[in-house]
């Protein structure tokens, strides 16, 4: 009896709730990147992650929830990677920034069933006011904590022509750019050379810092 208990437990039925919704956030980021979000349905997730109907209504009710709950997945996800540079104290000004590109090209972030799921929602927020709350939420956060690092920068280098708010703007569209020849070139960007496009507009900005980076 112990035995088959045991077994029972190890089931995908009993695994936490946290653990079950992250396993149907990323069944729905699969379908997304397949089908779009108009074309995703729940038995389309259900059916991806490998569960009955039941218990994708049981954790998320509507289709619409589950995908607002993917869009706060992946945004939650990028922001804490990136607060965790932005608020470690053994990293330099230069170190902070460099850890931000890096993180911006790392294979969990090109991820390319992720960056189609990004620019499904991005595509959707002029009349889904709910997408278009949460994006801005998180740019508007990481843009503040991007330009402050630059404005340090400015200072620790004495760059007086720089001006931190428009080299945040530029390196953000810059890599949004990058994100889409990404996603729809595969085989004619790489996240490496990507990642050298991005440093070699940063090197314009702060020479002094970021030359031998290119």
């Amino acid at each position: 009896m112990e035995a088959v208990n045991t077994k029972a437990n190890d089931t995908p039925r009993a695994m936490p709730k946290q653990a079950r919704r992250k396993q149907l956030i990323q069944a729905t980021i699969k379908c997304i990147a397949k089908k779009g979000l108009s074309s995703t349905t729940m038995a389309d997730v259900t059916q991806q992650a490998g569960l009955s109907m039941g218990i994708v209504n049981l954790h998320f009710q509507s289709k619409e929830r589950l995908l607002i709950e993917t869009l706060r997945y992946i945004s939650d996800e990028y922001t804490d990677g990136l607060n965790k540079i932005f608020n470690d104290k053994s990293l330099s000004t230069e170190q902070k920034i460099l850890a931000h590109i890096n993180f911006d090209f790392s294979r969990a972030i090109i991820d390319r069933n992720k960056l189609a799921v990004w620019f499904a929602f991005w595509g959707e927020t002029k009349s889904r006011p709910t997408y278009l709350s949460i994006c801005a939420s998180y740019i508007n956060e990481i843009a503040n904590n991007l330009t402050h690092l630059f404005a340090l920068l400015k200072q620790q280098g004495d760059y007086s022509n720089v001006n931190p708010e428009l080299v945040c703007t530029c390196y953000t569209a810059l890599s949004d750019g990058l994100w889409l020849d990404l996603l729809i070139t595969p085989k004619g960007m790489k996240p490496a050379q990507a990642q050298a496009v991005a440093m070699h507009y940063l090197a314009t900005q702060f020479p002094e810092h970021f030359k031998n980076e290119i």
